[in-house]
């Protein structure tokens, strides 16, 4: 296989830390971070495990992160779009502007990103990008609804980008994962109880703290994503653990004669 230069959101923590380190012996990676101390961390331990990985600060709400970007990964071949966080809470509850920022940072940053890089990719009619989805994002989830609809939303716009760029050289991809223990959806269970008081709140919310009990190893998902990442030939979309391909599909027919 080519070495490919790829350059990885999100990069300095769970999958994409993942990744990026086991990526960046064969290819030329830029990991990315939200914060400084993010960011010198990961070089910290990619220096000590030898391995040669390129580290940059990347805040999707600064354009100037992102202009630096654009500059930094002139001609990269594949632009992975794994960072994301994620609100919890009852959608009649969550706070308006922690929907807002969901979006901004799971959605419209990874957006004006995809904007900024795309044009070297279309002079030289090659190039692909993968969405970070997740399960969320093809069946709703109780109490992660600002999370489902930003991940829905990424299916919407990979599916529209995958059919407009196709002619153009430019492939693209999801990657969806389901409940793995990278750390993310702790503090995503955890993050409602910076607002939520239950005194007031309209709708109950369960003890979330079951559903992280089953969690997966996230090696699993780290191994598909460095298999598929720089691949020119693989499906559309990867979704991992196996059992939740057919209980989403059974999830998505079900939408089609679940009565009110």
């Amino acid at each position: 296989m080519a070495k490919k230069r790829i350059l990885i959101t999100g990069a300095t923590s769970g999958f994409g830390r993942g990744v990026a380190l086991a990526l960046a012996p064969r290819h030329h990676v830029t990991a990315a971070g939200e914060t400084w101390p993010q960011v010198r961390a990961l070089r910290n331990d990619a220096e000590s495990d030898n391995v040669k990985l390129d580290v940059i600060k990347l805040d999707l709400l600064d354009d100037i992160d992102i202009r630096h970007a654009t500059n930094v990964c002139a001609g990269v071949d594949v632009l992975v779009l794994n960072a994301g966080i994620q609100e919890s809470g009852a959608i009649a509850d969550i706070p308006i502007e922690r929907m807002r920022r969901s979006f901004d940072i799971n959605l419209f940053g990874h957006l004006q990103l995809v904007q900024a890089i795309l044009p070297s990719m279309l002079t030289r009619k090659r190039g692909k990008i993968v969405w970070l989805s997740s399960v969320a994002g093809l069946q709703p989830v109780p109490f992660l609804g600002a999370y489902s609809a930003t991940k829905h939303a990424i299916e919407a716009v990979a599916g529209a980008m995958r059919l407009e760029l196709a002619p153009l050289g430019i492939k693209v991809a999801t990657v969806a994962p389901g409940i793995y223990r990278t750390g993310f959806n702790d503090t995503g269970a955890e993050s409602m109880d910076q607002w939520r008081d239950p005194k007031t709140a309209m709708v109950p919310v369960p003890d979330l703290a079951l559903a992280l009990k089953i969690q997966s190893d996230p090696q699993e998902m780290i191994d598909a994503m460095v298999e598929v990442i720089p691949e020119d030939h693989h499906p559309y979309r990867t979704m991992l653990p196996d059992l939740l391909v057919a209980e989403t599909k059974a999830a998505q027919a079900r939408a089609w004669s679940e009565r009110l």
